[in-house]
């Protein structure tokens, strides 16, 4: 069974362990609890690109070195960056627990080496580029920007073109040292780590670091909930298309209700599945929540012939139309429950999954959830909730409609 312990240093970093007794590794991150949306916006993607810097020179070693360390270890590691925070993290033997909390705390202090600066910033233009080749991200991105306007929440997380071409170390520099600091930081531990143990590597590595001031309060955002938004794309075959509609944030009631809902509208053996995909009508229809701090969206969306734009947009707003007209079955909503209750049960199991789980919930809700409590939420989740939600949340023809492809479809 496994057990939560908190500590506070003196510098005000928090640090956050699940003993994990009856496991034989341990998964340790670091939750920098800073992203997009928190970019002055001629800095538009400084996140990301320090999030690469940190991995390519630190006090103790150059780029060559981090990367023998982690594997030495023969550490699972790697980093991400959100629009809301950045993670870095790493999962090994327990054994091995102060070297891999060591190494990602020397990341921490980052020299962000000159000499690389420009080396890195090529790879976050290459990216970029590379995005513009992939058209769920065009339709992801066009939908943001036109939901959230000029709210740092409707740019893209690796920034533009334009800001990272623009962006000088300096800047980076002054925007990491004001935010990589314990009033920021949470470390995580997960595994087969006695509390002791990981009180004492926290304080040997981290117990010197200089408090600063918290990161500063974010804006919320004015949600468009209506409109039209399409981009054409010539070099693509295929036309994407969504139907987005106001969601509950990470932190709401009716949040595994939308998860469900999602689910059954468009995950796996989904109504989508059956009725779109299975139908010949397009071969991608599905639906996803994207959840915020203090927003959410519901995104339905499908991949298809450009032709078929409007079949497909028909056929996804009468299965949304069908479901809040005769409410959820039992059996489907049962299945969905089940596989949600398989996924938390084998996460809950390896330390990797718990530190992502932990670092979501440190996050969201300044404090972890057990995986009794998840499951509690998941067993809440019934056909008369379903139908509270659609009145709370309604998926009516108040939606915003986005498509990109080759098809100039429909007119703004």
């Amino acid at each position: 069974m496994s057990e939560f312990h908190e500590q506070r240093l003196d510098n005000g970093l928090r640090v956050w362990l699940e003993f994990m007794p009856d496991v034989s590794s341990a998964a340790v991150g670091f939750l920098v609890r800073t992203g997009a949306r928190d970019e002055p916006p001629e800095q538009a993607g400084v996140s990301h690109f320090l999030e690469h810097m940190c991995f390519k020179g630190t006090p103790k070693r150059d780029w060559r070195q981090v990367t023998v360390d982690f594997d030495e270890m023969g550490s699972t590691y790697n980093a991400f960056t959100s629009k809301e925070k950045t993670v870095y993290f790493g999962w090994v033997r327990a054994a091995d627990l102060e070297r891999q909390t060591e190494l990602l705390a020397d990341m921490m202090r980052s020299r962000l080496p000159s000499e690389e600066f420009e080396t890195e910033r090529k790879v976050i233009l290459e990216e970029i580029a590379m995005s513009e080749d992939q058209l769920d991200r065009h339709l992801y991105e066009l939908l943001h920007e036109k939901i959230y306007g000029e709210h740092p929440l409707g740019w893209p997380v690796l920034g533009h073109t334009r800001t990272v071409s623009a962006l000088q170390r300096d800047q980076m520099a002054a925007y990491f040292e004001e935010r990589y600091n314990p009033a920021n930081l949470v470390l995580i531990v997960a595994g087969n780590v006695p509390p002791p143990r990981a009180w004492s590597v926290a304080q040997e590595v981290c117990g010197a670091w200089t408090a600063r001031a918290p990161r500063p309060p974010r804006s919320r955002p004015e949600i468009r909930c209506g409109g039209v938004a399409s981009s054409r794309l010539p070099r693509f075959k295929q036309q994407a298309v969504a139907l987005v509609y106001p969601a509950p944030s990470a932190v709401d009631p009716d949040d595994e209700t939308a998860e469900a809902l999602a689910a059954i509208l468009g995950g796996q053996n989904s109504r989508f599945f059956w009725r779109i995909v299975q139908a010949g009508i397009a071969p991608v229809a599905s639906a996803v929540r994207v959840d915020y701090s203090d927003n959410g969206l519901m995104i339905v969306y499908g991949f298809c012939e450009p032709p078929n734009a409007e079949r497909l947009v028909d056929a996804l707003r009468r299965e949304i139309g069908d479901l809040v007209e005769r409410g959820a079955e039992g059996e489907e909503l049962q299945r969905v429950k089940n596989r949600r209750r398989t996924s938390l049960a084998t996460e809950s199991e390896a330390p990797y999954y718990r530190l992502m789980q932990l670092a979501q919930d440190l996050d969201m809700f300044g404090r972890p959830r057990n995986v009794e409590e998840r499951l509690a939420a998941v067993d809440a989740v019934s056909v008369a909730g379903l139908q509270d939600y659609l009145r709370r949340w309604p998926m009516n023809d108040e939606h915003f409609l986005v498509s990109v492809g080759p098809r100039a479809w429909p007119s703004e």
